[in-house]
């Protein structure tokens, strides 16, 4: 899952950043509203974390323009602010939640995962079954069988891309873009530090290297 953070509080959306980071999401994060407004009209988020005091455009705006649009990305608007005012502002603009300044990180990160999961009962199913595995993305738990895998986070992430595309090939590119924010300037072999970690666990034969283009995850 991709999430943007629009937040002008540089700390507030770092410290954010590293524990949904840590939660296993591909987090970017700007401070402006209109390069916010840029980033989530290209699509390719599964939810946006939006401020409403925004330098450029404030978040009501952006909410606004976004919904104008036709882009339907779960929207959680964050604000200092503290009135039913500014509640019904924001949800009539098209945002799918708010937040109030100062909150709790856990109540955030659960507020995150219900509209990610609204999202997923309104499209699809929350579990992929590809063979013998099957990926609750949900609640981000894997089986093999009745016999559960535990994995990382980031390890979960790195499977979950394969899976989308089962039988198909996916390229280092395409993992590290969905995994990895697109601030990351690291090694890109740490994807293939992680396809050789999901191998030892799920079986070497799971996940195929198809040289010069990327990963296959086997559907048998």
């Amino acid at each position: 899952m991709r999430l943007l953070i629009v937040e002008d509080e540089k700390r507030l959306a770092v410290s954010l950043a590293k524990g949904l980071t840590a939660e296993g999401f591909a987090v970017d994060v700007v401070h402006d509203g209109l390069e916010g407004l840029h980033l989530a009209g290209q699509g390719g988020y599964d939810l946006v974390v939006l401020d409403i005091m925004l330098p450029g455009m404030n978040g009501y705006r952006v909410c606004a323009a976004l919904r104008a649009a036709g882009h339907e990305v779960p929207i959680l608007m964050l604000t200092a602010k503290d009135g039913e005012y500014d509640e019904a502002e924001g949800l009539d603009t098209g945002a799918d939640d708010y937040l109030t300044k100062p909150f709790s990180y856990v109540v955030l990160v659960a507020r995150v995962r219900a509209l990610l999961r609204r999202r997923s009962r309104g499209s699809a199913s929350p579990v992929l079954t590809v063979g013998p595995l099957r990926l609750d993305t949900a609640a981000r738990r894997v089986h093999r069988g009745e016999d559960e895998i535990t994995l990382t986070a980031k390890e979960f992430a790195v499977l979950e891309q394969l899976a989308l595309r089962a039988g198909e090939v996916v390229s280092k590119a395409d993992v590290l873009e969905h995994v990895w924010d697109f601030a990351y300037d690291g090694d890109p072999n740490i994807v293939e530090v992680y396809v050789s970690t999901l191998r030892r666990k799920l079986g070497a034969a799971s996940i195929v290297t198809v040289r010069g283009a990327g990963y296959r995850l086997e559907t048998r």
